[in-house]
Protein backbone atom coordinates (compact mmCIF):
# COMPACT_ATOMS: atom_id res chain seq x y z
CA UNK A 1 0.00 0.00 0.00
CA UNK A 2 2.65 2.57 1.14
CA UNK A 3 4.60 1.65 -2.14
CA UNK A 4 1.46 2.55 -4.17
CA UNK A 5 1.00 5.76 -2.40
CA UNK A 6 4.19 7.03 -2.80
CA UNK A 7 4.17 6.38 -6.49
CA UNK A 8 0.36 8.16 -6.87
CA UNK A 9 2.03 11.35 -4.85
CA UNK A 10 5.24 11.20 -7.10
CA UNK A 11 3.15 11.05 -10.36
CA UNK A 12 0.80 14.21 -9.09
CA UNK A 13 3.70 15.80 -7.93
CA UNK A 14 5.26 14.84 -11.40
CA UNK A 15 2.38 16.40 -13.32
CA UNK A 16 2.08 19.66 -11.34
CA UNK A 17 6.11 20.28 -12.36
CA UNK A 18 5.22 19.99 -16.16
CA UNK A 19 2.20 22.88 -15.75
CA UNK A 20 2.91 26.11 -16.01
CA UNK A 21 0.79 28.78 -13.81
CA UNK A 22 -2.34 30.25 -14.91
CA UNK A 23 -1.51 33.98 -16.46
CA UNK A 24 -3.06 36.91 -15.00
CA UNK A 25 -4.58 39.11 -17.83
CA UNK A 26 -5.11 42.82 -17.34
CA UNK A 27 -8.39 44.05 -18.65
CA UNK A 28 -8.18 46.39 -21.18
CA UNK A 29 -11.49 48.64 -21.72
CA UNK A 30 -12.63 52.26 -21.79
CA UNK A 31 -14.24 53.21 -18.32
CA UNK A 32 -11.57 52.42 -15.98
CA UNK A 33 -9.59 55.66 -15.44
CA UNK A 34 -6.61 55.06 -13.00
CA UNK A 35 -8.87 51.13 -11.75
CA UNK A 36 -6.90 48.20 -13.04
CA UNK A 37 -8.59 46.00 -13.26
CA UNK A 38 -6.84 42.02 -13.81
CA UNK A 39 -8.54 38.55 -14.85
CA UNK A 40 -6.62 35.83 -13.19
CA UNK A 41 -7.13 32.80 -16.06
CA UNK A 42 -7.66 29.68 -14.50
CA UNK A 43 -8.74 28.08 -18.33
CA UNK A 44 -5.43 27.58 -18.96
CA UNK A 45 -5.19 24.56 -17.16
CA UNK A 46 -4.93 21.19 -18.48
CA UNK A 47 -8.64 20.38 -17.70
CA UNK A 48 -9.32 23.74 -18.60
CA UNK A 49 -10.63 25.31 -15.55
CA UNK A 50 -9.62 26.23 -11.74
CA UNK A 51 -11.13 22.79 -10.69
CA UNK A 52 -7.78 21.64 -11.52
CA UNK A 53 -6.05 22.87 -8.91
CA UNK A 54 -9.03 21.70 -6.56
CA UNK A 55 -8.78 18.03 -8.06
CA UNK A 56 -5.03 17.92 -7.50
CA UNK A 57 -5.51 18.69 -3.89
CA UNK A 58 -8.39 16.79 -3.07
CA UNK A 59 -6.22 13.70 -4.49
CA UNK A 60 -3.34 14.21 -2.88
CA UNK A 61 -5.45 14.71 0.86
CA UNK A 62 -7.50 11.30 0.16
CA UNK A 63 -4.19 9.36 -0.99
CA UNK A 64 -1.88 10.34 1.92
CA UNK A 65 -4.79 10.29 4.41
CA UNK A 66 -5.24 6.59 3.32
CA UNK A 67 -8.95 7.36 1.90
CA UNK A 68 -7.60 5.87 -1.45
CA UNK A 69 -5.59 3.01 -2.75
CA UNK A 70 -4.59 1.15 -5.64
CA UNK A 71 -7.62 -0.41 -6.49
CA UNK A 72 -10.33 2.46 -4.99
CA UNK A 73 -13.14 3.50 -7.04
CA UNK A 74 -13.45 7.33 -6.97
CA UNK A 75 -16.78 8.27 -7.07
CA UNK A 76 -17.64 12.37 -7.12
CA UNK A 77 -20.68 14.81 -6.94
CA UNK A 78 -20.11 17.87 -9.35
CA UNK A 79 -22.18 20.07 -12.41
CA UNK A 80 -19.01 19.07 -13.94
CA UNK A 81 -15.79 21.09 -14.25
CA UNK A 82 -14.43 19.34 -11.11
CA UNK A 83 -15.61 15.69 -12.40
CA UNK A 84 -13.47 16.71 -15.25
CA UNK A 85 -10.17 17.55 -13.62
CA UNK A 86 -10.87 14.66 -11.05
CA UNK A 87 -11.37 12.15 -14.19
CA UNK A 88 -8.12 13.44 -15.20
CA UNK A 89 -6.24 12.58 -12.44
CA UNK A 90 -7.89 9.35 -11.79
CA UNK A 91 -6.99 8.36 -15.27
CA UNK A 92 -3.51 8.94 -14.31
CA UNK A 93 -3.19 7.00 -11.22
CA UNK A 94 -5.60 4.25 -13.31
CA UNK A 95 -8.47 4.82 -10.68
CA UNK A 96 -11.84 4.04 -11.81
CA UNK A 97 -13.96 7.24 -11.91
CA UNK A 98 -18.11 7.67 -11.46
CA UNK A 99 -19.12 11.37 -11.86
CA UNK A 100 -22.51 12.04 -10.26
CA UNK A 101 -23.84 15.30 -11.82
CA UNK A 102 -26.87 16.96 -12.67
CA UNK A 103 -28.81 16.31 -15.59
CA UNK A 104 -28.73 19.78 -16.65
CA UNK A 105 -24.96 19.67 -17.12
CA UNK A 106 -23.75 20.93 -20.48
CA UNK A 107 -23.53 18.07 -23.01
CA UNK A 108 -19.67 19.43 -23.38
CA UNK A 109 -19.10 19.04 -19.80
CA UNK A 110 -20.21 15.26 -20.04
CA UNK A 111 -17.87 14.57 -23.23
CA UNK A 112 -14.88 16.25 -21.65
CA UNK A 113 -15.50 13.51 -18.57
CA UNK A 114 -15.57 10.66 -20.73
CA UNK A 115 -12.40 11.96 -22.98
CA UNK A 116 -10.41 11.35 -19.68
CA UNK A 117 -12.04 7.66 -19.21
CA UNK A 118 -14.53 8.89 -16.19
CA UNK A 119 -18.53 7.38 -16.13
CA UNK A 120 -21.38 9.70 -15.71
CA UNK A 121 -24.56 9.20 -13.23
CA UNK A 122 -27.06 11.70 -14.36
CA UNK A 123 -29.57 12.21 -11.68
CA UNK A 124 -31.58 15.32 -10.51
CA UNK A 125 -29.70 18.34 -8.80
CA UNK A 126 -30.94 17.74 -5.24
CA UNK A 127 -29.32 14.30 -5.39
CA UNK A 128 -26.18 14.20 -6.32
CA UNK A 129 -25.12 13.47 -2.43
CA UNK A 130 -26.67 11.18 -1.64
CA UNK A 131 -26.09 9.17 -4.70
CA UNK A 132 -22.79 9.65 -4.79
CA UNK A 133 -22.61 8.42 -1.11
CA UNK A 134 -24.72 5.39 -2.26
CA UNK A 135 -22.37 4.15 -5.05
CA UNK A 136 -19.57 4.72 -2.78
CA UNK A 137 -20.67 2.19 -0.37
CA UNK A 138 -22.01 -0.24 -2.75
CA UNK A 139 -18.26 -0.39 -4.63
CA UNK A 140 -16.58 -0.06 -1.92
CA UNK A 141 -15.24 2.87 -3.24
CA UNK A 142 -14.10 6.76 -1.72
CA UNK A 143 -16.65 9.32 -2.08
CA UNK A 144 -14.51 12.37 -2.75
CA UNK A 145 -16.84 15.26 -1.50
CA UNK A 146 -15.75 18.37 -2.87
CA UNK A 147 -18.08 20.25 -1.08
CA UNK A 148 -16.87 19.53 2.49
CA UNK A 149 -13.19 19.09 1.82
CA UNK A 150 -12.46 21.37 -0.89
CA UNK A 151 -11.56 24.16 2.22
CA UNK A 152 -9.22 22.01 3.62
CA UNK A 153 -7.92 20.27 0.99
CA UNK A 154 -5.60 23.27 -0.29
CA UNK A 155 -2.82 24.75 1.77
CA UNK A 156 -4.22 28.24 2.32
CA UNK A 157 -1.04 30.08 3.80
CA UNK A 158 1.14 29.60 0.29
CA UNK A 159 2.52 26.27 -1.58
CA UNK A 160 1.69 28.48 -4.96
CA UNK A 161 -1.89 28.55 -4.17
CA UNK A 162 -4.14 30.25 -6.49
CA UNK A 163 -3.71 33.20 -3.45
CA UNK A 164 0.07 33.32 -3.32
CA UNK A 165 0.47 32.80 -7.23
CA UNK A 166 -1.81 36.14 -7.82
CA UNK A 167 -0.28 38.57 -5.53
CA UNK A 168 3.32 36.81 -7.08
CA UNK A 169 2.07 38.32 -10.41
CA UNK A 170 0.70 41.67 -9.24
CA UNK A 171 4.29 42.23 -7.51
CA UNK A 172 5.12 44.78 -10.41
CA UNK A 173 2.45 46.81 -10.87
CA UNK A 174 1.37 50.14 -10.40
CA UNK A 175 -1.13 48.81 -7.64
CA UNK A 176 0.40 45.59 -6.49
CA UNK A 177 -2.40 45.23 -3.10
CA UNK A 178 -5.52 44.92 -4.78
CA UNK A 179 -8.25 46.79 -3.11
CA UNK A 180 -10.85 43.58 -3.49
CA UNK A 181 -10.57 40.35 -4.81
CA UNK A 182 -13.86 38.85 -6.31
CA UNK A 183 -14.57 35.27 -6.40
CA UNK A 184 -18.11 33.13 -7.32
CA UNK A 185 -18.66 30.13 -4.72
CA UNK A 186 -19.54 26.59 -5.71
CA UNK A 187 -17.39 24.98 -3.24
CA UNK A 188 -16.21 27.66 -0.94
CA UNK A 189 -13.00 26.13 -1.37
CA UNK A 190 -11.28 28.73 -3.16
CA UNK A 191 -13.21 31.77 -1.19
CA UNK A 192 -11.66 29.96 1.71
CA UNK A 193 -8.42 29.86 0.38
CA UNK A 194 -8.35 34.01 -0.80
CA UNK A 195 -9.52 35.09 2.46
CA UNK A 196 -7.22 32.91 4.87
CA UNK A 197 -4.38 34.29 2.65
CA UNK A 198 -5.23 37.61 3.22
CA UNK A 199 -5.74 37.68 6.68
CA UNK A 200 -2.81 35.46 6.91
CA UNK A 201 -0.65 37.80 5.19
CA UNK A 202 -1.82 40.63 7.23
CA UNK A 203 -3.19 41.96 3.57
CA UNK A 204 -5.47 45.27 3.49
CA UNK A 205 -7.54 43.72 0.76
CA UNK A 206 -10.91 42.32 0.59
CA UNK A 207 -12.72 39.82 -0.53
CA UNK A 208 -16.12 40.31 -2.75
CA UNK A 209 -18.48 36.93 -2.94
CA UNK A 210 -19.95 37.53 -6.44
CA UNK A 211 -23.42 35.25 -6.08
CA UNK A 212 -25.92 34.36 -9.29
CA UNK A 213 -29.26 33.50 -8.68
CA UNK A 214 -31.09 30.73 -7.35
CA UNK A 215 -27.82 30.42 -4.56
CA UNK A 216 -27.91 30.84 -0.87
CA UNK A 217 -24.35 31.98 -0.39
CA UNK A 218 -24.93 35.37 -0.93
CA UNK A 219 -27.45 35.42 1.94
CA UNK A 220 -25.47 33.23 4.02
CA UNK A 221 -22.72 35.78 3.75
CA UNK A 222 -25.03 38.26 4.64
CA UNK A 223 -26.29 36.71 7.85
CA UNK A 224 -23.53 33.98 8.67
CA UNK A 225 -26.26 31.62 9.16
CA UNK A 226 -25.23 28.20 7.59
CA UNK A 227 -28.50 26.61 7.47
CA UNK A 228 -30.29 28.39 4.67
CA UNK A 229 -32.19 25.90 1.45
CA UNK A 230 -34.01 27.12 -1.65
CA UNK A 231 -35.66 24.51 -4.38
CA UNK A 232 -34.10 25.73 -7.73
CA UNK A 233 -30.75 25.17 -9.38
CA UNK A 234 -28.29 27.61 -10.86
CA UNK A 235 -28.02 28.20 -14.06
CA UNK A 236 -24.71 29.30 -13.74
CA UNK A 237 -22.75 26.28 -13.99
CA UNK A 238 -19.92 25.72 -11.03
CA UNK A 239 -21.29 28.50 -8.89
CA UNK A 240 -24.16 29.48 -6.93
CA UNK A 241 -25.70 26.49 -4.60
CA UNK A 242 -29.13 25.39 -3.02
CA UNK A 243 -27.70 24.98 0.34
CA UNK A 244 -24.80 26.24 2.07
CA UNK A 245 -21.84 23.36 1.48
CA UNK A 246 -19.60 22.57 4.63
CA UNK A 247 -16.67 24.34 2.50
CA UNK A 248 -18.00 27.68 2.19
CA UNK A 249 -17.31 29.86 5.22
CA UNK A 250 -19.37 33.27 5.36
CA UNK A 251 -16.80 34.94 7.77
CA UNK A 252 -14.35 35.54 5.58
CA UNK A 253 -16.47 37.52 3.00
CA UNK A 254 -16.25 40.96 3.47
CA UNK A 255 -18.93 41.83 0.83
CA UNK A 256 -21.37 40.20 -1.43
CA UNK A 257 -23.05 41.16 -4.58
CA UNK A 258 -26.43 39.29 -6.13
CA UNK A 259 -25.67 39.04 -9.97
CA UNK A 260 -28.64 38.54 -12.13
CA UNK A 261 -28.20 35.67 -14.37
CA UNK A 262 -28.52 37.81 -17.55
CA UNK A 263 -25.77 40.20 -16.20
CA UNK A 264 -23.81 37.10 -15.55
CA UNK A 265 -24.69 35.92 -19.95
CA UNK A 266 -24.35 39.33 -21.30
CA UNK A 267 -21.26 39.93 -19.29
CA UNK A 268 -19.57 36.74 -20.84
CA UNK A 269 -20.62 38.11 -24.04
CA UNK A 270 -19.31 41.62 -23.47
CA UNK A 271 -15.86 40.01 -22.53
CA UNK A 272 -15.64 37.95 -25.68
CA UNK A 273 -15.24 41.14 -27.45
CA UNK A 274 -12.44 42.11 -25.93
CA UNK A 275 -10.96 39.16 -25.23
CA UNK A 276 -11.78 37.43 -28.65
CA UNK A 277 -12.61 34.11 -26.90
CA UNK A 278 -15.48 32.95 -24.92
CA UNK A 279 -15.21 32.09 -21.06
CA UNK A 280 -17.61 30.81 -18.75
CA UNK A 281 -20.68 31.88 -17.16
CA UNK A 282 -19.06 32.43 -13.38
CA UNK A 283 -16.29 34.62 -15.35
CA UNK A 284 -19.33 36.84 -16.37
CA UNK A 285 -20.80 36.86 -12.64
CA UNK A 286 -17.24 37.17 -11.51
CA UNK A 287 -16.73 40.67 -13.75
CA UNK A 288 -20.38 42.39 -13.41
CA UNK A 289 -19.29 42.46 -9.42
CA UNK A 290 -16.26 43.77 -10.31
CA UNK A 291 -17.70 46.42 -12.51
CA UNK A 292 -19.68 47.38 -10.08
CA UNK A 293 -17.19 47.98 -7.37
CA UNK A 294 -15.13 49.75 -10.14
CA UNK A 295 -18.17 51.73 -10.73
CA UNK A 296 -18.56 52.92 -6.81
CA UNK A 297 -14.53 53.26 -6.56
CA UNK A 298 -14.72 56.12 -9.40
CA UNK A 299 -11.65 58.38 -9.41
CA UNK A 300 -9.66 56.39 -6.89
CA UNK A 301 -6.15 55.10 -8.14
CA UNK A 302 -6.44 51.22 -7.15
CA UNK A 303 -6.29 47.53 -8.74
CA UNK A 304 -9.27 44.99 -8.60
CA UNK A 305 -8.54 41.25 -9.23
CA UNK A 306 -11.00 38.81 -10.43
CA UNK A 307 -10.99 35.32 -12.03
CA UNK A 308 -11.53 33.71 -15.65
CA UNK A 309 -12.62 29.94 -14.08
CA UNK A 310 -13.17 28.33 -16.78
CA UNK A 311 -13.45 28.89 -20.73
CA UNK A 312 -16.61 28.95 -22.94
CA UNK A 313 -16.19 26.31 -24.98
CA UNK A 314 -18.06 24.27 -22.68
CA UNK A 315 -21.23 26.64 -23.12
CA UNK A 316 -21.36 27.07 -26.29
CA UNK A 317 -25.00 25.53 -26.06
CA UNK A 318 -26.16 27.43 -23.24
CA UNK A 319 -24.64 30.94 -22.44
CA UNK A 320 -23.65 31.47 -26.15
CA UNK A 321 -26.78 29.92 -27.84
CA UNK A 322 -29.39 32.75 -28.52
CA UNK A 323 -32.41 30.23 -28.76
CA UNK A 324 -31.01 29.17 -24.92
CA UNK A 325 -31.11 32.28 -23.59
CA UNK A 326 -34.90 33.33 -24.65
CA UNK A 327 -35.71 29.85 -23.80
CA UNK A 328 -34.51 31.02 -20.57
CA UNK A 329 -36.43 34.28 -20.83
CA UNK A 330 -33.87 36.20 -20.25
CA UNK A 331 -33.70 39.93 -21.63
CA UNK A 332 -29.65 40.94 -21.70
CA UNK A 333 -30.71 44.20 -23.57
CA UNK A 334 -30.74 46.07 -20.41
CA UNK A 335 -27.62 44.89 -19.31
CA UNK A 336 -26.24 45.32 -22.64
CA UNK A 337 -26.83 48.84 -22.75
CA UNK A 338 -24.95 49.25 -19.20
CA UNK A 339 -21.93 47.89 -19.96
CA UNK A 340 -22.02 50.50 -22.82
CA UNK A 341 -22.62 53.02 -20.86
CA UNK A 342 -19.92 51.70 -18.12
CA UNK A 343 -17.03 51.57 -21.44
CA UNK A 344 -18.48 55.63 -21.84
CA UNK A 345 -18.57 56.42 -18.30
CA UNK A 346 -16.77 54.47 -15.51
CA UNK A 347 -20.32 54.03 -14.08
CA UNK A 348 -22.33 50.83 -13.84
CA UNK A 349 -25.92 51.99 -14.04
CA UNK A 350 -28.46 50.19 -12.00
CA UNK A 351 -30.65 48.17 -14.09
Amino acid sequence: MRAWVNQAVQKINADYNRSADSHLIKLEMGGLGDIDIYLKDESCHPTGSLKHRLARSLFLYAICNGWIGKNTPVIESSSGSTAVSEAYFARLLGLEFIAVVPKSTSPQKLEMIKHYGGRCHLVEPSAIYDESRRLAQEMNGHYMDQFTYAERATDWRGNNNIAESTFAQLSQEPNPIPEWLIMGAGTGGTTATLGRFIRYHTLPTQLCLADPENSVFHQAAETKCRDITQPTPSRIEGIGRPRVEPSFIPELIDRSIKVPDAASVACVRFLEGILHRKCGGSTGTNLWATLQLASELKGQKCSLVTFICDGGERYTNTYYNDDWVRDQQMDLSPYNTALESFTKTGILPAV
